[in-house]
């Protein structure tokens, strides 16, 4: 009895029992469609998850460490294929002092340089390229001859140019289509480097006739852009948040679809060229195989100018597109811009696509050039210049 009346007094609550919310929830018919509503928004994303389990859309997933600086070039090298032993066996001849890095291509100089000239129809020499599991790659000479030297087109030095502006264009997506190609390179002045994508059919063979006809080419390398995978710049694409290995194994692919260029261009990679921790592995690579690097320019986000100067790596970067609006009046007043910057600094680079309008113009354009006071030249002159400064 005293247990009974210490205890607390009960009250009865006037809540209703969730049985009787549910008896009351199935007579009524709305609230048994909100009921399902909430089953089903609730069971279709895990549905979801369970069954394709892939809720970044496709793009490649990877867990990385993260590191608090980019890899130091040790790294780089500890991770490229080993051609030290290589180039031990097959050392010839060290170039001559005094020898002129851009001179012209002929047995006569090759022989000078120490590297034979082999029989590669595409201009690639047995010296400077080696094996991978994607087929030749660029790399240095026995005698550490670079292919930024070797194949760069012969040009006018500051000394030469004699105080005259010089102009450089880079003419890109070339071996995408073989007639717009072929006509790039029977139309467009010998001076103008072309770029060539990686993913044409004949690419190859282009590129040996762009070289055949006096140009001096480069390699574009798609690079992970801001939007991507909805911007996707195709196959082998170099993405952040990926293991450095991955990446440079896709770059070893991209850089056996030609031969004999003297660098990589960006196509497109406002995310990855801004990304120092994966960028750093890529531009590190670039410089232990002896080519260049030109920056289109379109990102002020990239790193490239600060990675190519610690890493002794050749270096461009494009002043303005010049048929950013693909018409001929447009070009024209790109192009006088483009003249009005390599006046007031000496030189200018410019980046163009292999539009028939844009090559139609840049032709027309370079016809008088040298009339007006001004040279046009290889990109590997300008390149090499930024390094020297």
């Amino acid at each position: 009895m005293v247990d009974e009346l210490d205890a607390p007094l009960a009250r009865r609550s006037t809540r209703p029992s969730a049985h009787a919310a549910f008896a009351r929830a199935r007579r009524n018919p709305w609230a048994r469609a909100a009921v399902a509503v909430a089953v089903i928004a609730v069971a279709i994303p895990s549905i979801w998850v369970l069954v394709v389990d892939d809720p970044e859309g496709g793009r490649p997933v990877a867990e990385v460490d993260v590191a608090p600086a980019a890899p130091s070039r040790d790294f780089a090298t500890s991770i490229t294929l080993d051609v030290g032993e290589e180039l031990a066996r097959s050392t010839g001849p060290a170039p001559q002092p005094g020898m002129d890095e851009t001179a012209p291509q002929s047995e006569e100089v090759l022989e000078i340089a120490g590297l034979p000239v082999g029989d590669d129809p595409f201009g690639a020499l047995p010296d400077l390229v080696e094996d991978s599991p994607h087929g030749p790659i660029p790399r240095l000479g026995p005698g550490g001859q670079r292919a930024a030297d070797i194949y760069a087109r012969a040009s006018v030095g500051p000394a030469a140019a004699a105080g005259r502006p010089r102009i450089a264009l880079l003419i890109s997506g070339l071996g995408l289509s073989d007639e717009s190609t072929r006509n790039a390179i029977a139309t467009l002045p010998d001076n103008v480097t072309l770029a060539f994508a990686p993913y044409g059919d004949s690419v190859a063979e282009l590129a040996g006739q762009a070289r055949q006809g006096g140009h001096e080419i480069m390699l574009q390398i798609p690079m992970e852009p801001f939007d991507y995978p909805d911007n996707d710049p195709g196959p082998q694409t170099l993405l952040t948040g990926q293991p450095a290995r991955a990446n440079l194994d896709r770059l070893y692919w991209l850089m056996s679809r030609i031969g004999a260029y003297t660098g990589l261009v960006n196509y497109m990679g406002a995310r990855f060229t801004a990304s120092a921790v994966d960028f750093a592995p890529i531009i590190e690579e670039i410089g232990l195989r002896g080519l260049s690097y030109v920056d289109d320019g379109t990102s002020n986000r990239s790193l490239a100018p600060q990675m190519a100067r610690q890493n002794g790596v050749d270096f461009a970067r494009a002043d303005l597109i010049v048929d950013r609006e693909p018409s001929r009046a447009s070009i024209l007043d790109r192009l006088e811009e483009l003249e009005t910057i390599a006046t007031r600094r000496g030189s200018a680079v410019g980046f163009a696509s292999a539009l028939p309008v844009s090559v139609r113009t840049i032709a027309e354009w370079a016809h008088d050039l040298e009339d007006r006071g001004m040279l046009l030249v290889p990109v590997s002159a300008l390149a090499a210049n930024e390094r020297e400064q």
